[in-house]
């Protein structure tokens, strides 16, 4: 097997087949620093093994190579790598939360554990010293510890016990290198010891020992890691005051039969002040104790805790792990076939102590810096430095390979990413950056800072071409350049759009302000410069979550006044979340958007009306941000692609979009949430921006895949055909043949003698009955896009207008405006929430009258008649005897309809379950 014949180093030296996917993750950039960092290899082979979001990568330094783990759906909470370096287990939190053990040698998942901790995941992991055992911690308020045989095809932990919420949050866990059967983890407050036995075949619970700061009477600060001594008889726990706690336990240390009565003796010795700087890393190796601390110190102490030496340099920050090669680098005068030890001591003419170390090692930082230690001669080598808060800008250079990416704080980096080359980096002192754009031509880079501020930069020095912009009052999130380079727009929390212009003074190029407006009144989600048809003058828009599209005559503008030319409100229910220029495809001319409910609209670029309303991408989260993709230079010039990120994918779809669903493709980028993403100038690569992971991803495009799984869905209706309930064979697809037809019948009249003229269409007006026939209820201004998407379908080729359709066109009608998570009970108990108010029982309810009075004063307004007809047939009123109608023109009809049928307060199911006669979800 793969694993079986693994040797260090070969994930570098066989080729992966990444042609199997439309995206394929490429490169990472940046990774997570609160998680150790490990060194696989050192020397001439130089390899890392560290956490980014949700991804483990293996990292080749000197050969700029990676190797990407990838099996988690969460982020990965906690790491812990064998003695060996060749096992690595990761765990996470959050739903479906896995923990996986990992070959490092051949990059094969060896064992998953699913459901280990199911309510919250785990928060700490550690494998034992003969790599058999796993113990984890789950990050519950209430926590449970469960040690587990992973090498045995179970899914149930050998033991477990429950820990108490007052000993605190164990966020740390170290197993005894010499009993893989005690293990110890801390709090920053508390301290437990355990120990577990095996009974016959049963496995008892663990025993756990409190010790806490109380035990002491001094002050010793919060406790960091806790370790076992080498000697086997103490163990040390480091804490935020700078002192080790000591603590004496029984020997010799066996393992008894069976769990003793009363649980090993176990005291604090004594408390030892090492420094007044916090420890926050503490290990041994063979006869060493090591520690790292808030200063970026690393100190070696022998056994009995005195001081060997230290190593410290300036630009190293509170230190987050410590890793030692396995390789040892030689010494002066031994051989190379010599076995040498991890440390060599002696002792000099002054009886002073001398120290020399022989194993190089790599630090990490809580700033998410890393370094390589080069103990022969005390060289700190800084190897990766990543971004300390959220990365939330991304932005591709429109001519060469140059991604640039800013942070929260400050740092804004340029690579070569063809290369993964860092190129050139600024930081920014006053505030984080936001979003980040560059000019047509790759000249400039604009930033949008936190503050508001806006810079504007030389794209390759990064230097300020002019005094920076504020004139935004919150954090600008969108920025952009229309297409002749002319003009600068960028939109911020606060609602506004502001627009600078390009300009001439004393005879050289500089930017000024042109005006600003509050466009919208509730946040801005796109902001789109385009070309005017007859003209080639910039064109620009903004969409809000008003459902307002705002488009602004940039031409008309002057100095601190922009012109609104047209303001249309393009969602009735939904809410706009992205916005996007759509291909030529046709002779109409459109622009995409996306919504909150699945959906996706072509309008009418000058019109602004809806021409289509299509089913988008349903991977858990609607789209976020949207883009067309750039064609290659090779690519058919009629293929076009659309880029997209939801909440945590990142997903290609072709176009044009038509709702069939194996046409889209979307893999999970950032669980805690993707920020932005751009595209290369080539279409060859994605990147995205992580958010508050802190990171940012290159993924490599393969088109050929996703065109593959579009032909293996299947042509024409068969892909609608299976989103169908039943399929094409199932009951639903026969009732809804049954009421096509039955439409015919009523046209032609039920009781006519004549012979009947079966046809394979119905009228258009007809298309709302059967609609509501089949369970789908659309409000009137959804049928009048539903007909009109119908009637002027072939109007821009042919000048006709269509009168009839289908039933395969009205499968696809019916799938691409149906609701796409269908009916919810919670979207009505929402609704609720909003027009109702608490009864005495405690109840969301509406009062009947305010009910009628709403329904006929608001949204869609019903008429009297209208609404007590609905209520007739709704509530299965018949008509009074002899034959008369209930008197609905009287003003009071509706109400007094509802007198007997309709209690005084309505909830929420009483109105889905007795006034729409719907079922209720249990």
């Amino acid at each position: 097997s793969l694993v079986w014949g693994a040797t260090p180093g070969m994930l570098f030296r066989k080729n992966r087949d990444n042609s199997l996917h439309p995206l394929n993750l490429s490169w990472v950039f940046g990774y997570n620093s609160s998680l150790a960092v490990h060194s696989l290899m050192d020397g001439e082979d130089r390899v890392l093994l560290y956490v980014s979001s949700h991804v483990v990568v293996i990292h080749d330094i000197l050969g700029n190579k990676q190797y990407h783990l990838q099996g988690h759906t969460n982020v990965i909470s906690c790491l812990c790598v064998s003695e060996d370096k060749r096992w690595v287990a990761t765990a996470d939190r959050g739903p479906d939360a896995l923990i996986i053990v990992w070959d490092s040698y051949s990059g094969v998942p060896v064992r998953t554990i699913f459901e280990s901790h199911p309510e919250d995941g785990v928060c700490a992991i550690a494998i034992s010293q003969d790599a058999k055992y796993l113990v984890t911690i789950s990050a519950g308020t209430v926590q449970k510890v469960c040690v587990w045989r992973w090498t045995l095809p179970t899914e149930k932990p050998m033991c477990s016990t429950e820990l108490k919420p007052e000993f605190g949050h164990h966020d740390y866990v170290i197993f005894n290198p010499q009993n893989p059967h005690e293990f110890v983890s801390n709090s920053k407050t508390q301290v437990i010891f355990y120990l577990w036995v095996r009974q016959s075949q049963l496995w008892d619970e663990n025993t756990a020992w409190l010790l806490s700061p109380q035990t002491f009477k001094c002050l010793v600060g919060q406790f960091s890691q806790s370790v076992f001594h080498f000697n086997n008889t103490q163990a040390l726990t480091g804490t935020s005051a700078g002192k080790l706690v000591v603590w004496d336990m029984d020997n010799p240390r066996t393992l008894p039969e069976e769990l003793p009565a009363k649980p090993h003796g176990i005291t604090a010795a004594k408390v030892v002040s090492m420094q007044k700087e916090g420890i926050t890393v503490l290990q041994t190796l063979d006869s060493c104790v090591v520690t790292g601390d808030v200063k970026g110190q690393v100190k070696f102490y022998d056994g009995q805790l005195r001081l060997l030496t230290i190593y410290s340099h300036d630009e190293v920050g509170p230190i987050q792990s410590i890793s030692f090669s396995t390789i040892l680098s030689d010494l002066p005068g031994a051989s190379p076939d010599s076995i040498q030890p991890f440390f060599t001591s002696w002792s000099d003419s002054s009886n002073s102590a001398s120290f020399t170390l022989n194993r190089n090692f790599i630090l990490s930082t809580s700033d998410a810096t890393m370094f390589h230690v080069a103990t022969d001669s005390t060289n700190f080598e800084r190897i990766m430095k990543g971004a300390k808060k959220d990365v939330n800008a991304i932005a591709c250079h429109p001519q060469e390979p140059l991604v640039a990416a800013g942070s929260h704080c400050g740092l804004l980096k340029v690579w070569d990413y063809k290369e993964t080359q860092y190129l050139v980096s600024r930081i920014f002192t006053e505030a984080g950056i936001q979003c980040l754009s560059y000019d047509p031509e790759g000249y400039l880079l604009a930033a949008g800072l936190t503050d508001g501020s806006v810079y504007i930069l030389d794209a390759i020095s990064l230097q300020s071409i002019c005094d920076k912009f504020q004139f935004s009052q919150g954090p600008v999130t969108h920025i952009s350049f229309s297409h002749d380079s002319k003009y600068l727009a960028t939109a911020d929390e606060n609602h506004s759009v502001t627009v600078y212009k390009r300009a001439l003074q004393n005879g050289s190029t500089c930017w000024e302000h042109l005006a600003g407006l509050d466009s919208h009144y509730k946040p801005i989600r796109s902001i789109l410069f385009g070309v005017h048809s007859d003209s080639n003058e910039p064109r620009l828009l903004s969409l809000g979550e008003d459902r307002q599209l705002v488009e602004y005559d940039l031409n008309g503008s002057i100095k601190d006044h922009l012109v609104v030319t047209h303001r249309d409100r393009l969602e009735q229910a939904a809410v706009p979340l992205c916005l996007a220029w759509y291909p030529q495809l046709s002779s109409e001319s459109f622009f995409l958007t996306a919504n909150n409910c699945y959906k996706m609209k072509l309008y009418n670029t000058t019109t602004k009306t809806c021409r289509k309303t299509l089913l988008g991408p349903t991977y858990g989260s609607p789209l976020e941000k949207i883009q067309v993709l750039p064609r290659t230079s090779s690519a058919d010039p009629q293929q076009h692609y659309l880029v997209y990120i939801t909440k945590d994918k990142v997903g290609l779809q072709i176009l044009p979009v038509d709702g069939n669903p194996h046409k889209s493709s979307a893999f999970i980028c950032h669980p805690d949430g993707a920020s932005d993403f751009a595209t290369s100038h080539d279409g060859r690569y994605i990147f995205t921006a992580g958010g508050k992971e802190r990171t940012f991803m290159k993924w490599n495009i393969y088109l050929p895949a996703l065109d593959a799984a579009a032909f293996l869905g299947g042509e024409d209706l068969i892909p609608f055909y299976n989103l169908l309930d039943g399929g094409r064979e199932g009951e639903f697809f026969r009732e809804l043949e049954d009421y096509f037809y039955y439409v015919q019948l009523c046209r032609q009249g039920i009781d006519t003698m004549e012979n009947r003229q079966v046809s394979t269409h119905i009228p258009l007006e007809e298309i709302p009955s059967v609609m509501r026939a089949i369970g789908f209820y659309p409000s009137e201004e959804e049928i009048e896009e539903m007909i009109n998407e119908v009637k002027f379908s072939k109007y821009a080729d042919t000048g006709e207008q269509v009168t009839k359709i289908n039933l395969g066109d009205f499968i696809k009608l019916y799938i691409n405006h149906r609701p796409a998570l269908g009916l919810s009970m919670k979207t009505i108990q929402r609704a609720f929430q909003v027009l109702g108010y608490d009864n005495e029982k405690g109840d969301k309810v509406i009062d009947t009258g305010d009910f009628l009075s709403l329904l006929q004063s608001r949204g869609e307004q019903m008429t009297e008649d209208e609404l007590a007809e609905c209520l007739i047939t709704l509530l299965g009123r018949r008509p009074r005897e002899g034959g008369s109608e209930p008197d609905t023109c009287d003003p009071t009809g509706a109400a007094a309809l509802t007198e007997q049928d309709i209690p005084a307060e309505i909830t929420a199911e009483v109105f889905v379950a007795d006034i729409l006669g719907l079922p209720i979800a249990k």
